[in-house]
């Protein structure tokens, strides 16, 4: 019985399918030429994967494969990132690519194939949960410094702009305020973190066990109280505390099981930063973002047309703010640029109301 013939919507498709398979693995390979180790291995295995569905889509094509078809949109943009940057951001958006895989809803493919892509999103996401983690500190205190000063020194421009006094009082309230929300947003940025490192340090297992546990009574073992105190139940403090009394009777060395019980409170430093790092961004970030919508004034306009300019200056940077946030959490980009535009500007429209309603009782 002979093979059916594709119809040309078919070989269209299948064709597009051939080039973004083609156009995932040399992402991925891309990809593992700028990591090492283990990360590296996982991108090559899915550069393989992806060869799997490519051979499935030259099968179905045969001799109608035809000269090589441009990947979508989306693949190119992912290719030029990972040939030039490999960063969680590409991680990111090949998260979000294996995400909106096709292959579930079509009967030309596999079950196999529509399996491996929902678990490369999954193995994707493990490999950008760790950029994540390393980016999550200085990058949480960058987003929200550069957010504040965007929202809350539009808002103060715009509420003195109500209240109708002149451009350069604008000017002058605008860059008080950026000062003033800097060094704010730095100073308690830096107290933050600060005081939550010293409460992950002050709550972390010290190492007193591996010095005075040979001492203790076996009769009563002080060591169960210390496993039942960080939250284990009896039977598994029982457990730890025979373990480490066995690694102390052998000649093995009790530091290094002793380092696992540190492994939690190790992440969380990391992923909370350096008090100087977080500061120092929300700092910057806060300023970068707050100069923003006093550039108009800054240049010489005035009225209507420079506020309606720094509004316009503040959407925009608002959008790829939320964009970029969106693409690190594996959200979508365009809803978190429109969500951060809605929040920006209502609030400052709230504060345009209030300006012109002090505005009114003041000149009442």
């Amino acid at each position: 019985m002979s093979e059916p013939i594709p119809t040309p919507a078919q070989i269209k498709r299948w064709r597009q399918y051939l080039a973004d398979e083609r156009a995932e693995a040399a992402v991925y390979r891309d990809l593992a030429k700028r990591r090492d180790g283990e990360e590296k291995l996982i991108l090559l295995a899915l550069a393989t994967a992806e060869g799997r569905h490519e051979k499935h889509w030259l099968d179905l094509l045969g001799e109608h494969v035809g000269p090589p078809r441009r990947s979508s949109n989306r693949n190119q943009v992912l290719g030029f990132l990972a040939r030039r940057f490999g960063s969680v951001f590409v991680l990111a958006l090949a998260q979000r690519s294996e995400s909106r895989s096709p292959y579930a809803s079509d009967a030309d493919a596999t079950d196999a194939m529509a399996a491996d892509e929902s678990i490369h999103e999954e193995v994707i996401r493990g490999l950008s949960a760790r950029g994540r983690t390393r980016l999550s500190g200085s990058f949480r205190a960058a987003v929200f410094g550069a957010n504040d000063g965007l929202v809350s020194n539009l808002s103060l421009v715009v509420g003195m702009a109500a209240t109708g006094v002149g451009s350069q009082v604008v000017l002058f309230s605008g860059i008080a305020g950026l000062l003033a929300g800097a060094l704010s947003m730095g100073a308690g940025e830096f107290v933050s973190v600060r005081s939550q490192r010293e409460m992950l340090d002050a709550s972390a297992p010290t190492q007193i066990t591996l010095t005075a546990a040979s001492s203790l009574d076996l009769e009563n073992n002080e060591l169960v109280l210390v496993y039942l105190a960080r939250g284990m139940t009896r039977e598994a403090a029982e457990h730890r505390a025979a373990e480490r009394l066995s690694e102390l009777a052998c000649d093995c060395d009790p530091s290094l099981s002793a380092s696992t019980e540190n492994v939690e409170s190790a992440q969380e430093l990391q992923t909370l930063g350096t008090a100087w790092g977080a500061a120092s961004s929300s700092f910057c970030f806060f300023a970068s973002g707050a100069v923003i919508p006093i550039l108009p004034f800054v240049f010489g306009m005035t009225g209507f047309g420079a506020l309606a300019l720094a509004c316009a200056l503040v959407g925009l940077t608002l959008l790829g703010t939320g964009a970029i946030v969106g693409l690190l959490s594996g959200a979508s980009p365009l809803w978190r640029g429109i969500r951060q535009l809605a929040i920006g500007m209502g609030a400052a429209a709230a504060t345009y109301l209030l300006g012109i309603l002090f505005g009114g009782l003041v000149g009442a």
